[in-house]
């Protein structure tokens, strides 16, 4: 059975003094190509890119005032829809937050995303949970962040609607709903666009969407969980979720809560990775140039490819189904993720020798989902 491999990036990689190390355009697309490119050549499931709605900080809410650090991103889901032309297996997950965007727009955009790959968009849905990114609109107030504040899960909730949104618009329109009959003049079969009338505490949407159903029907909807919170949002609204355990033993603890949930859905954890025999040697020369030991929500390995074979094959065993690596530096971690890492994994019997499925849903084993609407009609 093949294990899932992906790798989340950003930056000049998961480390904030990474781009010291290699100095590198951060804001260039011809890198974006070029990153992406390696992980295809790799032959991994997908990779996810990183956004948010305020720029990176140390500090957990407001700006820390750091030059020394990366700041700055690309939209996402727009540089997804660059770089779809120039792969054709691996999967595109960008993250749009779901607190301070319509779910219109963001439907539409990753149904969008999805016809340009044809079939291999995702969609990394993620809250905005501080006061600062809340001043970026103005259009309401968000106290200062504590997880356990009651409007953390008021935001949760709305992310679960914000999702549901977006999955009943993907589906407004069935398969065969554009039919471009040139004798009779009709472009569409206006009975196969559906209304979706959803109205609940925090949207209503009348639809049905601009966008015709793209070739997944519904795109891949993923989620990063650290708690039960976030664990129950995964559970009913995702199909993958990140997870962030520390051992095999807490990764099975992990498994078994979520499996509590949903048997259905998708396992990955996370991991932060420094690969190669001076791993630890590049990375605490990069903690010095940083003036401080990185940390990270998730765990942190520094050793050699087949030491984080050995690792993911236990992780493995705990339930965990695949992975989404964060590479410490790029393109060098990510290059030897894609060359050695793969390679150990293969001579295990237990990563893919080709890509197997066109679409993302067909690499992950997920089924194509039919239409709700069309159901009914």
């Amino acid at each position: 059975m093949t294990l899932h491999l992906a790798v989340a990036l950003d930056g000049a990689g998961w480390h904030p003094a990474a781009w010291r190390d290699a100095p590198a355009d951060v804001f260039s697309a011809r890198r974006w190509a070029d990153l992406v490119a390696e992980a295809e050549r790799g032959l991994l499931d997908f990779v996810t890119i990183e956004d948010a709605l305020a720029l990176q900080s140390t500090l957990p809410d407001g700006p820390d005032d750091r030059v020394d650090q990366v700041r700055g991103r690309f939209d996402a889901v727009l540089l997804a829809a660059r770089l779809a032309p120039l792969t054709s297996r691996i999967g595109l997950v960008p993250t749009a937050t779901t607190t301070h965007t319509e779910p219109f727009h963001v439907a539409i955009g990753i149904a969008t995303l999805d016809h340009v790959s044809r079939g291999r968009a995702g969609w990394r849905a993620q809250l905005s949970p501080r006061a600062t990114e809340a001043r970026h609109f103005g259009r309401r107030e968000i106290p200062a962040v504590d997880p356990a504040a009651p409007h953390v899960r008021d935001l949760f909730a709305e992310a679960a609607d914000a999702v549901e949104v977006a999955r009943r618009l993907w589906d407004s329109w069935e398969d065969d709903a554009e039919i471009r009959d040139v004798p009779t003049g009709r472009f569409i079969d206006r009975d196969k666009l559906h209304y979706i009338d959803f109205a609940g505490r925090f949207f209503s949407v009348k639809g049905p969407s601009i966008t015709p159903r793209s070739p997944q029907g519904q795109p891949v909807v993923a989620a990063l969980a650290h708690a039960r919170l976030p664990y129950e949002f995964a559970a009913s609204s995702a199909d993958v979720v990140f997870v962030t355990p520390r051992s095999a033993e807490h990764a099975h603890a992990i498994v078994r809560e979520i499996r509590g949930l949903s048997e259905d859905l998708q396992i990955f954890a996370d991991l932060v990775v420094f690969l190669g025999p001076e791993a630890a040697g590049r990375k605490a020369r990069l903690d010095e140039l940083d003036g401080a030991e990185l940390v990270s929500d998730a765990a942190i390995f520094t050793g050699t490819a087949g030491e984080l074979a050995d690792l993911l094959v236990e992780w493995r065993r705990a339930g965990i189904q695949g992975f989404r690596l964060r590479p410490g530096a790029l393109p060098y971690d990510l290059e030897r993720i894609t060359r050695e890492l793969t390679a150990e994994l293969r001579t295990r019997g237990v990563f893919r020798h080709e890509y197997e499925a066109a679409t993302l849903r067909g690499l992950l084993g997920l089924p194509r989902p039919a239409s709700r609407y069309a159901e009914v009609s």
